[in-house]
């Protein structure tokens, strides 16, 4: 199959961004740039838990609420919620109403805490698994590897909730811990440039 597709302005593209017009923005100007910003990392990784079961374009319809009632996924907002939070959550049409990945992400939130207090940030935390570039499979040919299969188990050994491997490729994928853009997309050599100029955060003594 092919992997990518001649979009209406000409440019070539990963196949999967032409499923909906919504995904062409997020596909040029978010999808695989490297992100070192925990609020983002936060938000991107709790968004792919309520993703689990569903399709990308229900969650990216719905971000905006989602910032809107996690408290912009400030982690240690989050990390406050109590059941009366999760209740007004529930209430909440705007989002995906599912208590069990409600509570995940407030969990999630405050085992966040916990990792910045040890490494200074999540951003220095999950760019430790950003695998070898060399041995990496062909873009888009899988949806877990060997390392989101070792973050989504170092997680879970954490406290995480909601983080199996195929929800953890997918966050590296997004925030550019691995380029997999296709090989003929017009975007993937910007990403691959964007990566080379990235300085990856390192653990901070506190």
């Amino acid at each position: 199959m092919n992997s990518t597709a001649v979009c209406e302005d000409g440019k070539v593209r990963c196949q999967w961004c032409t499923a909906t017009p919504e995904y062409i923005a997020y596909h040029d100007k978010e999808w695989g740039y490297p992100v070192d910003d925990d609020i983002r990392l936060f938000e991107k990784i709790t968004l792919e838990s309520f993703q689990s079961g569903l399709s990308w374009r229900t969650i990216l319809a719905k971000r905006e609420n989602f910032r809107a009632v996690f408290a912009g996924f400030d982690y240690n907002k989050v990390a406050a919620f109590g059941e009366n939070d999760i209740m007004r959550l529930l209430a909440d049409s705007g989002i995906v109403r599912h208590r069990k990945k409600i509570e995940a992400a407030i969990n999630n939130a405050q085992q966040a805490k916990l990792i910045v207090k040890e490494y200074g940030s999540l951003a220095a935390y999950f760019w430790r698994f950003e695998p070898n570039q060399t041995t990496l499979a062909t873009p888009q040919s899988i949806s877990v590897s060997d390392v989101s299969k070792a973050l989504s188990k170092d997680l879970k050994k954490k406290g995480w909730k909601f983080v199996g491997p195929t929800t953890v490729y997918a966050f590296m994928q997004a925030m550019g811990l691995i380029n997999d853009h296709a090989e003929y997309c017009a975007y993937r050599d910007e990403v691959q440039k964007a990566r080379e100029k990235f300085n990856k955060p390192k653990t901070i003594a506190i």
